[in-house]
C-alpha cells in the first residue's frame, strides 16, 4: 500500500500535511506519573482488543511492541512525524498502532494513555479529524474515557485539558521567510490562540522553510471551533505566500530560477549530501515545482525524498548506525535512485 504522503493533497504547493491528535485517559489506570508496569501492558492488551474488528478497509492497523523495535526505527518514525521524540526515548511497556499508509498512529503510554493521530496530505483537516473522531469513537465503546462535565478529557498536562485535541499543518513558508514576515506572522497568530513552531514541532529548529502552525487552545473552545480557527488562517498564510512568492519572481526571476535549478542539479548529482544541505535544496525545488520552474516534477517525489533520507531512517535502511560520510552518501544515492524513477 502506498504511503500517505504519496499521495496528491489539496494546496500541495505550500501545505505539506495536516494532521489530528486526540489525548485521552482510562479511568480504569493511573495518569502517566503513577501507572505501574503492569498497569502499562494492561493497558495496552484493552486497547488491542478495542481495535481487533474496527472497519478501515485494506488500511489495516498493527500493533507493534515498542521495545520490539530498533533505536534506529523508533527515530526513523520520529522523524516521519508518526511518533513523538519522548515516546521513543523510553520503549518499554508501550505499544505503537500503526496503519499500513502510516497515516494513522496510535500511541498508547505515552504522556497520556492514548494519542490518536492521523495526518492527511495537503490541507484537509477535516479529512484528517474525520478519521481520527473514527478511531476515538470506537475506542470509547469499549474504554472509559476520563471525563469531567466542567473541564472535559482530563490529560496530564493542563495545556490539553477540555477538547485534548490537537490541529496542526505544515507548511512551506519560503517567501515569507526570505521577505522577513515570519517574526510579524508569529506574533498575529499568537493572539488568534494558535502558534507557530519548528519543523518537528515545540523546541526544534526551522528546517528547509517549513513551520508547524497548531492551536494552543482547547479549553472552553469546541473540536470543530478549533479546526476551523486553524483552517481559516492556514488559508490566509497560503495567500499571503503566494503573494511574496510572486513578489520574488518580480524583482528578478533570473535569480530565483538560478537558485532553483542549481538546488536540484545539487539533489540530482550530489554524491554527498548532508541532511542539512538536502533541506535547503528540496526548499529550493519545491518553489520551483510551485511557481512552474520546474514542471515535471512532482510534489509526491518531494515529499517521498523528505520521508526516506532522515539520518535515522538512512542508517535504518542500511541496518546499522553509519558514520557521517557514509551517511551522507547512502542519502545522496537514495536521492538520484528515486528522482531517476
Amino acid at each position: 500500500m502506498i504511503k500517505w504522503y504519496q499521495t496528491q493533497g489539496p494546496d500541495n504547493g505550500i501545505v505539506l500535511s495536516s494532521r489530528i491528535r486526540l489525548a485521552r485517559n482510562i479511568v480504569d489506570f493511573p495518569f502517566h506519573s503513577k501507572i505501574s508496569f503492569e498497569q502499562r501492558e494492561q493497558l495496552n492488551q484493552k486497547v488491542a482488543a478495542a481495535l481487533e474488528n474496527i472497519n478501515l478497509g485494506e488500511n489495516k492497523l498493527r500493533f507493534y511492541k515498542l521495545d520490539e523495535l530498533s533505536q534506529l526505527k523508533r527515530y526513523s518514525l520520529v522523524e516521519q512525524h508518526e511518533i513523538s521524540r519522548e515516546f521513543a526515548a523510553k520503549p518499554e511497556h508501550r505499544m505503537l498502532v500503526l496503519s499500513e499508509d502510516h497515516s494513522i498512529s496510535i500511541m498508547v503510554n505515552e504522556e497520556d494513555h492514548l494519542r490518536i493521530q492521523v495526518i492527511t496530505n495537503g490541507l484537509d483537516l477535516a479529512k484528517a479529524y474525520q478519521l481520527c473522531n473514527q478511531i476515538d469513537d470506537v475506542l470509547d465503546e469499549t474504554l472509559t474515557y476520563a471525563f469531567d462535565e466542567k473541564l472535559g478529557y482530563l490529560t496530564s498536562c493542563p495545556t490539553n485539558l477540555g477538547t485534548g485535541l490537537r490541529a496542526s499543518v505544515m507548511m512551506h513558508l519560503p517567501a515569507l521567510e526570505q521577505t522577513g514576515l515570519i517574526s510579524q506572522l508569529t506574533s498575529t497568530i499568537n493572539k488568534l490562540g494558535l502558534t507557530i513552531r519548528g519543523t518537528y514541532g515545540e523546541g526544534s529548529s526551522v528546517i528547509g522553510s517549513i513551520y508547524q502552525i497548531s492551536n494552543q487552545i482547547t479549553l472552553g473552545i469546541t473540536e470543530q471551533d478549533a479546526i476551523q480557527n486553524l483552517e481559516s488562517v492556514a488559508r490566509q498564510i497560503i495567500e499571503s505566500e503566494e503573494k511574496a512568492r510572486e513578489n520574488l519572481r518580480n524583482q528578478d526571476s533570473r535569480q530565483l530560477e538560478d537558485i532553483v535549478f542549481r538546488s536540484l542539479g545539487t539533489l540530482k548529482y550530489a554524491r554527498l549530501l548532508s541532511g542539512n544541505d538536502f533541506f535547503k535544496a528540496v526548499s529550493n525545488v519545491r518553489l520551483g515545482v510551485s511557481m512552474g520552474i520546474i514542471p515535471d516534477l512532482s510534489y509526491t517525489k518531494l515529499n517521498e525524498l523528505m520521508n526516506l533520507t532522515g539520518t535515522a531512517t538512512i542508517c535504518d535502511r542500511a541496518g546499522k548506525q553509519l558514520p557521517p560520510e557514509e551517511r551522507d552518501y547512502v542519502r545522496s544515492a537514495v536521492i538520484r535512485e528515486k528522482l531517476e524513477e
